[in-house]
Parts: structure tokens; C-alpha cells; sequence
């Protein structure tokens, strides 16, 4: 299984994880770390290493982060460098983090960022799309009637 650390600004991590612990229960190889304003980065990446050694049961680890270019990426970033199997995806969001928590036993670590990155797209909607999905649906079904 795939390990996950999400990580980024303020209590974005921490956020995210419990809202998604709550969704679908306690995960394994599953952790998240905040940067919080005042961290240095120097002690955010010793606390990321040691997710990381914890989270890494040998087949890999994502790093889930924020957005690309802050701390959190880039300490993620460099320990891809350093580690072997390591992947890093920037601007996570809930959607996203269900479908790798719940694909990663199943998929290797590069097919699970190929199929994160692919999915993307799908993962941010509006009111206004979803009530045209809706629509569609009821016309494709009026019309067939």
C-alpha cells in the first residue's frame, strides 16, 4: 500500500485529514503535518522525515501538498530527491484525497499520480455544472419516454 502525507499552510493539513478520517474511517500509512506560520522550515522537514520513515512500508509515499512553490512543496520536493519512490502532488483537494485514499492498495505509486493528475479536472465542479448535468439527464430521460 501506497503511503499518503498531506502537508501545507496553517492547519490546511490537519484539516483535511480529519475531514477525510471522518469520510472513510482510520487509514494506515496515512498522516499529515501543518506548517504553521513561525515554523522553520529546517524542523518542518525533520517532522516530515519522520512521517515519511513511518509512512513507508516499501512501496512508496505520496506527498500531498497545498500549492506549488511553498514550503511544504518544496521540503516534499527535495526529500523526493533524497528518498526513492516518493511523488509529490500539489493542490489537493477532498475529492482527490478519497480517490488515492481508496485506490492505493491497488494501484502503484506512479499509476495512483497519473490517475490523481488525469482526475483533477473532474474533482472541482460549480452549482451551475451540476445543474446542467441534472438537466441533461432529465431531458436524455423525457425523451426517451
Amino acid at each position: 500500500m501506497v503511503g499518503v502525507i498531506l502537508t501545507g499552510h496553517g492547519s490546511f493539513a490537519t484539516g483535511l485529514y480529519q475531514a477525510a478520517t471522518q469520510i472513510v474511517g482510520a487509514q494506515a500509512q496515512f498522516d499529515a503535518i501543518d506548517f504553521p506560520d513561525g515554523m522553520s522550515s529546517g524542523s518542518f522537514e525533520q517532522q516530515l522525515v519522520t512521517l515519511l520513515e513511518q509512512c513507508n512500508k516499501g512501496d512508496g509515499v505520496i506527498f500531498l501538498t497545498d500549492i506549488v512553490g511553498g514550503t511544504p512543496f518544496k521540503v516534499s520536493a527535495m526529500l523526493s530527491f533524497q528518498f526513492k519512490h516518493i511523488e509529490v502532488i500539489s493542490g489537493i483537494n477532498m475529492p482527490l484525497l478519497l480517490e488515492i485514499l481508496l485506490q492505493r492498495d491497488v494501484l502503484d505509486i506512479q499509476t495512483l499520480r497519473l490517475e490523481t493528475i488525469k482526475n483533477a479536472k473532474n474533482s472541482i465542479s460549480s452549482l451551475w455544472h451540476e445543474q446542467q448535468k441534472k438537466s441533461s439527464i432529465n431531458k436524455e430521460f423525457a425523451d426517451g419516454i
